[in-house]
């Protein structure tokens, strides 16, 4: 079905782009008035946001492609743009979150005044939406990677906008260093597949509408694959390739850390889908099964660190990379399906995988907001040193449990759908004609299982351990208040949605389904939506179904019931002191905090993490009748930077010395060099 609008929606897409750049260019005029300058960028940038959203989602409704070329760029290589309906999808996503977190940052960037200037974040910010935007449009090599670059570039910096702790600097330096390893992996696999497309005798090539004509034989475009996937999985944060999410996130302001795990890490997505099904098209089915192990390995990885997790933001941080996984099994899954031409499966997963997309999008960064705003009104991270915050932040903490509900699968919101069809596609694994892949099956759907219950026991702790309880800080908690409007409005915006995603799945697979159309070939909809807007039904209505309209009033039903017979009479309702064995004065010290609350999890799942557990005694004056004092502490290490990646810096770092040696300030030492290696050129000219 076509839209007619008066400004097609590319050229909508290119103004919200040009908004952003426009706004980046001019905030420095208002530096001296930073009020001022947070309230118009947080106008500026939730207007270009929804423009950028819903040319994205009219877009995806028309399933047709429009393109631009802008005369830019270096000479006889113009800038390419695209959009179609799996560009607009991700669009949509970028805009509707870039809109809630910038509705929510003009309260956030409150917190900064008087204390340091905004204009850099404001600045960096901008250009950050317009390059995540710019590389879902690009339909060349050049555009793509250079939008890539300030979408990177643009990242750091707002990673590095408190750059006076070491931590925060050494975060941003490991992000930058393994996203532009990624990003020389993209650049190759572009080079091998714009050669292909022009026999390596011509730039031409380096269009994305000259790979999509070219065809590739299998080993050049296993090359061009695998680089691409390294190079994204970089970007996505997936297990080994990790190790700079956990400590990157935290160390941004919160609205940044929304968005880059929200919808940065999925552009890595969509660069992996884009070349994958649309560039090459054709590949054999152990690609996917690849890609399928990766992901389950990082799903479960991901939630396992995520557990051991003390720290609100790197708690976070670790459970995007077991959400990445999930969307990368689910890609996985659809690859290994389209390879056995069994395109309605096909079809099946990879709209599971988008759908957990958009709905990670929004809760993840409700999440993030939500401890955003626990962080601006405690200044604490550590949910050691937390508690009881659901008296003082009653909002912050009902929409930090809609996400909560949501990251754990649980319906009737958002979460839960996606995760369904995935493993809906699992099911229907018997029918690959390969035993192999029907031995692996089971096992895949048996570790995310193990995923999605370690979910819902992480994020009981995380909601727990922070908002229910005493408070355990060591100032008093009486200066807590709740956050502004303006943040609670952010966070409303995102804990709505993933309720409305999770209730009307049959509506929103019916307005994405000219995607799986155009890459696999197949519709959902003609199932799914079968039975009304209602009931979902992935293949079959006889196989499964699910309603998640019937599940919400279901609950409300239930609680209504409840409500009412503890109301009705309030006389029966009665209030007492908490009891423990007989003994009524508890204090703060004796409930679950976040390490007591994993320990069982440690014991069963250590193995797999760095786990350093230390007991010490000291010196007690206080009490004569206990004359030492315990000291507990524990230290929990990621295993992949000990193997992977210490050996790579300490080699490094060896090289570095040993070269320095080189430099020794002498002018005798350095004619020597010049002199030895003109002697060494002349003897190579020679032979």
């Amino acid at each position: 079905m076509n839209v007619v609008m008066i400004f097609s929606p590319i050229e909508m897409a290119s103004a919200s782009i040009l908004l952003l750049l426009v706004f980046a260019a001019l905030a420095g005029l208002l530096s001296r008035a930073q009020s001022v300058l947070i309230g118009l960028f947080s106008v500026v940038a939730t207007v270009a946001s929804a423009l950028a959203s819903a040319a994205g989602a009219l877009s995806v409704w028309n399933g047709t492609a429009e393109r631009i070329i802008l005369l830019l760029g270096l000479p006889d290589l113009p800038f390419h743009l695209r959009l179609d309906p799996l560009a607009g999808f991700f669009l949509t996503v970028i805009g509707l979150l870039s809109a809630a977190v910038s509705i929510y940052s003009a309260g956030y960037l409150k917190g900064f005044l008087g204390q340091r200037p905004v204009t850099r974040l404001v600045v960096f910010y901008c250009l950050f939406l317009a390059g995540m935007a710019m590389v879902v449009l690009a339909d060349d090599a050049l555009f793509f990677l250079i939008s890539w670059e300030v979408m990177a570039a643009a990242s750091y910096f707002l990673v590095m906008f408190e750059d006076e702790r070491p931590e925060t600097r050494k975060a941003a330096f490991v992000y930058l260093v393994i996203a532009h390893v990624g990003a020389i992996a993209i650049l190759l696999s572009f080079g091998v597949m714009a050669g292909i497309a022009t026999g390596f005798e011509s730039f031409g090539g380096y269009t994305f509408d000259a790979m999509r004509q070219a065809s590739f034989p299998l080993g050049w475009a296993t090359a061009a694959f695998l680089l691409a996937f390294f190079g994204f999985a970089a970007k996505a944060g997936m297990v080994p390739l990790h190790v700079w999410l956990p400590d990157a996130h935290p160390a941004a302001p919160s609205n940044i850390s929304a968005l880059m795990s929200g919808v940065m890490l999925k552009t890595a997505v969509y660069g992996i889908i884009r070349v994958t099904f649309d560039l090459l098209r054709e590949f054999p089915w152990w690609w996917g099964a690849i890609v399928l192990g990766l992901g389950i390995i990082s799903a479960l990885m991901g939630i396992l660190y995520a557990m051991m997790e003390k720290d609100l933001k790197r708690l976070l941080a670790y459970s995007s990379v077991e959400n990445i996984g999930i969307i990368i099994t689910g890609l996985g899954l659809a690859m290994v399906f389209f390879s056995f031409k069994l395109s309605v499966l096909a079809s099946l997963a990879l709209t599971a995988s988008l759908y957990h997309v958009m709905n990670h999008a929004m809760f993840k960064g409700l999440l993030f907001m939500g401890a955003g705003s626990v962080l601006h009104a405690t200044h604490e991270r550590n949910m050691e040193h937390m508690g009881g915050l659901i008296h003082r932040m009653p909002w912050t903490a009902a929409l930090f449990l809609v996400g909560c509900i949501s990251i754990s699968a649980l319906p009737p919101f958002n979460g839960f759908v996606s995760e369904w069809l995935t493993f809906q596609a699992f099911l229907l694994s018997p029918s690959l004609p390969s035993p192999l892949m029907k031995l692996f099956m089971p096992l895949g759907a048996a570790l995310l299982a193990l995923t999605a219950a370690l979910a819902a026991a992480t994020f009981v702790k995380a909601f727990g351990v922070t908002f229910l309880g005493h408070w355990r800080g060591e100032h008093s908690s009486s200066r807590i208040h709740e956050v502004d409007w303006l943040m609670r409005t952010g966070m409303l915006v995102t804990a709505v949605s993933c309720l409305c995603l999770g209730i009307f799945p049959a509506t929103f697979i019916d307005w994405m389904d000219e995607i799986p159309l155009q890459l696999v070939g197949s519709r959902l909809s003609v199932s799914a939506t079968a039975s009304g807007w209602m009931w979902l039904t992935p293949v079959a209505q006889e196989r499964a179904s699910y309603s998640g309209i019937v599940v919400f009033a279901g609950s409300l039903l239930v609680y209504g019931i409840v409500y009412i017979l503890l109301h009705v009479n309030p006389g029966k309702l009665h209030r007492g002191a908490i009891w423990d064995c007989g003994f009524q004065k508890l204090t703060n010290r004796m409930q679950y905090n976040a390490t007591s609350f994993s320990m069982p999890f440690r014991r069963v799942f250590g193995f797999m993490v760095h786990v350093k557990e230390q007991v010490t005694l000291s010196p007690q004056t206080a009490h004569a009748a206990f004359p030492k004092r315990l000291h507990y502490t524990l230290r929990i290490r990621d295993r992949f930077w000990n193997w992977l990646y210490k050996p790579v810096a300490d080699a490094s770092f060896w090289i570095a010395r040993k070269v320095g040696r080189l430099q020794q300030g002498r002018i005798q030492s350095y004619l020597i060099y010049s002199f030895v290696t003109i002697i060494v050129l002349l003897l190579l000219a020679a032979l």
